[in-house]
């Protein structure tokens, strides 16, 4: 995964990131700065219809200058692909058809545990955590490909 992400960022242009969380009910979403350094929580769409989801992506991508978007992917601790996995590269293929912004994939193994841990030491209620976790695990997914991105030379800024 992690060479095929690289290569998908490489044709992407500069400027800042949509990182997508993908569930059956949600759609955490996260955004990057231009300069893709960090990665903060914008909102958690309430999953519709496919066509109602992607216009509300789009048009949030379209406010904040988003020129890419990465989709977590749920691998197993082993690394395969199970149905969750699958789920999210459909949903990330169907975005790419219905819209004009390149697709990366990210493995996202843990990024509600780790959004889940970094909400809890902050002592955020549980009904807000509720509100709030799927956009915190897209934070965390976007945060892990941006330093992944920062190791490699592929920051905008490079």
């Amino acid at each position: 995964m992690d060479r095929a992400f690289l290569t998908a960022i490489a044709a992407m242009p500069k400027g800042p990131l949509l990182g997508l969380d993908p569930g059956s009910k949600t759609i955490g979403v996260a955004v990057s700065t231009p300069e893709r350094r960090l990665a903060t929580p914008v909102t958690v769409i309430r999953r519709t219809k496919f066509g109602k989801d992607a216009e509300a992506l789009f048009a949030l991508a379209e406010a904040r200058g988003v020129v890419g978007l990465i989709i977590g992917v749920p691998l197993n601790m082993d690394g395969s692909e199970g149905p969750r996995a699958q789920s999210a590269r459909t949903f990330g293929r169907n975005l790419s058809q219905r819209g004009p912004l390149p697709v990366a994939y990210w493995d996202e193994r843990l990024s509600s545990v780790a959004a889940e841990r970094a909400l809890l030491a902050t002592d955020t209620s549980r009904a807000r955590r509720a509100e709030v976790i799927d956009a915190h695990a897209a934070t965390h997914i976007l945060q892990g490909a941006l330093d992944r991105l920062a190791t490699n030379g592929h920051s905008a800024r490079a």
